[in-house]
């Protein structure tokens, strides 16, 4: 029991906040990552967390955000403590892409998230019209809101899984980078 104990202390965990608008597809990304396949999903209300292990040594857990307009005054309280940012754009949605931008600044600009790595999943590549990575990045003025951090725009599609492996892991190496950093700082204050 004992060993047991020492080994599970070494595993190093990351909060991984999951936020977008409603319907980008939040709680069928986080289900299709963890369990490999798509669920049929409810509209968010509150927050699902779900915990995936990137490693023998590394589990990730995602803090999955109701997007609807109700819950996102609440997305505050979410972003202390958080080591990474995983925000789902809608891309077949250029409609509500304004605002998701809109609510993406408000986040990035919370002290909480100072330094905080970003993965954008731009989700529904599927759909006809979806804007590709570059378009994302551009209306999402991510080389403006993010030059303070590490970050990258993923196409995707939460129903096929297609560039899921990719951002899993993109958002693991960005968490890992981050919580050593964190941790350096502290060691240094002290």
């Amino acid at each position: 029991m004992g060993l047991q104990n020492a080994k599970l202390s070494r595993v190093k965990r990351a909060n991984i906040l999951m936020l977008g608008l409603d319907s980008a597809g939040k709680s069928t990304l986080l289900y299709k990552l963890r369990y490999k396949d798509a669920f049929l999903t409810m509209p968010t209300i509150g927050f699902n967390v779900d915990m995936i292990e990137t490693g023998k040594d590394f589990t990730l857990t995602f803090w999955d955000v109701g997007g609807q307009k109700k819950m996102r005054e609440f997305w505050s309280n979410f972003l202390e403590g958080t080591d990474g940012l995983l925000y789902v754009v809608d891309s077949s949605d250029k409609h509500r892409l304004e605002e998701s931008r809109r609510e993406f600044e408000l986040i990035l600009k919370n002290e909480s998230m100072k330094n905080v790595p970003v993965v954008v999943l731009a989700n529904k590549q599927d759909l006809p019209g979806a804007l590709n990575a570059e378009d994302i990045t551009r209306r999402l003025r991510m080389k403006k809101y993010c030059s303070d951090r590490n970050w990258y725009v993923q196409p995707c599609c939460a129903i096929t899984g297609e560039g899921l492996a990719e951002a899993l892991q993109r958002v693991a190496t960005f968490a890992r980078q981050y919580s050593k950093s964190k941790e350096t700082f502290t060691t240094l204050k002290e």
